[in-house]
């Protein structure tokens, strides 16, 4: 089902999203709570869709370490195996007696090797174990290489470092209704500058016997901040000019309604532009609720605290008696 409405010619539609108009085509959301687009590739063979440096700039810390512990244990299982159908006899310096202690041993030396730390104690006697050492020492380099490279890459990318509410409510707002929404920045002596926020509505509408999706700029009480010190709680008024004015909780059900949220600021520390996107379906809309204050005074009075861990916290209000 869709939503059956008209609505007015000063409505801002925006078709400038990227996302497409077919309702069939379409599937769950099309932004992630992360502000990565829910969409996969097909068509083309893996090894063509698949960058592995754009990859590991952007995948989670934990598995950025964890690719490189199993690449250096990899490598290194590899070439401690070759040493060891090369034969240790090839090898001057072992003094281990058995295989399993001979093959531990060369990996010892493989990984010296691999890191060009070389300790000195084993060392190749034979041609086969020498080119394969001198073929290991140079594929360390380049790891090593491109190791700096990622993780310099990852330190210095810009980021926004921006936290978002959980949910967005439709709250009390100047005696009607309004759509909100929040969001911090939780880093430590990391302040955004020129923060502009853009909010888009996605939903179903049927006009005559189609049915497809538009998008439409919504209006906010303020798009844009100086600076970003504290909270900044995004204002939708949802009054005559909105295409939302009037809508129930079904409404927004039926209408499959999705908000895209993008956030434009200027990073004083990097001296760069950064972005943040993030989405609210509506099933993570609250009716009649009201954010609860995530700031106070310190103790001394002399300082503000931005309380984080109350970024979701809100509270059920009634409906303003104009509704």
């Amino acid at each position: 089902m869709a939503i059956h409405r008209r609505f007015s010619s000063r409505l801002k539609i925006n078709n400038d999203t990227g996302f497409g108009s077919s309702t069939s085509s379409v599937g769950g959301r099309f932004i992630n709570k992360d502000g990565s687009f829910n969409l996969k590739k097909d068509g083309l063979p893996p090894w063509q869709r698949f960058s592995m440096f754009h990859s590991m700039l952007n995948i989670k810390r934990w598995k950025f370490i964890l690719i490189v512990i199993i690449f250096y244990l990899s490598v290194n299982i590899f070439f401690s195996g070759l040493y060891f159908l090369i034969g240790p006899s090839e090898f001057q310096g072992l003094i281990a007696q058995t295989r399993w202690e001979k093959l531990k041993e060369l990996f010892y030396f493989s990984a010296e090797t691999f890191t060009t730390v070389g300790y000195g104690r084993v060392n190749p006697v034979g041609d086969m174990a020498n080119l394969v050492a001198s073929m290991e020492a140079i594929a360390g380099f380049l790891s090593l290489a491109i190791f700096t490279g990622l993780m310099y890459g990852r330190f210095s990318k810009p980021a926004s470092y921006l936290m978002f509410s959980e949910h967005a409510l439709i709250s009390p707002y100047q005696g009607k209704l309004a759509l909100m929404f929040r969001f911090v920045s939780y880093k430590d002596n990391h302040l955004l500058t020129d923060v502009e926020v853009r909010l888009t509505l996605g939903m179903q509408v049927t006009e005559g016997n189609k049915t497809e999706y538009k998008f439409y700029a919504l209006d906010l009480e303020r798009q844009r901040v100086d600076s970003l010190p504290m909270n900044f709680t995004v204002v939708h008024p949802l009054d005559e000019q909105s295409p939302l004015y009037g809508f129930t909780e079904d409404d927004f059900k039926v209408a499959d309604a999705e908000l895209y949220v993008l956030v434009r600021a200027f990073d004083d520390v990097y001296s760069n532009i950064v972005l943040q996107r993030t989405s609210y379906t509506f099933e993570e809309i609250r009716f009649n609720a009201k954010f609860v204050p995530m700031y106070r005074e310190s103790e001394d009075k002399n300082t503000t605290i931005v309380e984080l861990d109350k970024l979701n916290d809100y509270i059920q209000v009634p409906l303003p008696v104009s509704v």
